[in-house]
């Protein structure tokens, strides 16, 4: 699939941060996402293939999606900065996305790690169309923010995710407000091994219906 695709520079709070930035090739786009990647720490950047999935199927369902390396991440400038400091990057990309498509809504995507990150951001600041939460960690502890949070959420998980694993996320998702859902991906892993092409699927078939 054709791609439009930009290579950025954005002012965080620790320094620049690098982005890229995909528009749909086939039609103007009617909604923006800010991608986010996995733990800094243990190799996560924009490039990931789970995140590029995600990226892809937002796209494919006509949305402009920017993707971009935390602080200290490929030529992001800065320092690890313990989720904290990633939501704010978050929070530094979405303000440039939405500066960009100032007339359209946006939405929030990431997975594990940024799966916290963005649900934790759109969680506070409200106003996103809706929040894509790809392989939620529950193993990074208790999520109460998702109990008060009245923006709708997606939930994408691997049947067989070890951060996440189906009981935990399933008795977590109880216990969060609406609106919610939450789509099972048969994989292998985290990583949606296996089961990337159906991954990308589901997201470019649940953007399209927001």
């Amino acid at each position: 699939m054709t791609r439009r695709i930009e290579s950025h520079e954005i002012a965080g709070p620790a320094g620049r941060l690098e982005a890229l930035l995909e528009e749909p090739h086939d039609r103007e786009p009617w909604c923006s996402a800010v991608v986010c990647h996995p733990h800094p720490q243990f190799g996560g950047t924009l490039h990931n293939k789970v995140v590029y999935r995600l990226a892809r199927g937002l796209r494919r369902a006509g949305l402009a999606v920017l993707r971009f390396n935390y602080r200290g991440v490929g030529r992001s400038q800065g320092e690890y900065g313990h989720l904290e400091g990633e939501i704010e990057d978050t929070r530094a990309a979405l303000a440039w996305q939405r500066a960009r498509y100032p007339t359209l809504p946006y939405a929030l995507a990431g997975f594990s790690f940024g799966a916290r990150v963005i649900t934790r951001l759109g969680c506070e600041t409200g106003g996103a169309r809706f929040l894509l939460a790809a392989g939620f960690p529950t193993s990074m502890g208790a999520a109460e923010y998702l109990e008060r949070c009245a923006t709708p959420k997606i939930f994408v998980q691997s049947t067989h995710d070890q951060y996440g694993p189906r009981p935990a996320l399933e008795a977590a998702f109880l216990r969060w407000a609406a609106p919610k859902r939450i789509v099972w991906i048969e994989a292998a892993d985290h990583f949606f091994s296996g089961g990337l092409e159906a991954l990308e699927e589901q997201v470019a078939a649940v953007a399209a219906e927001l």
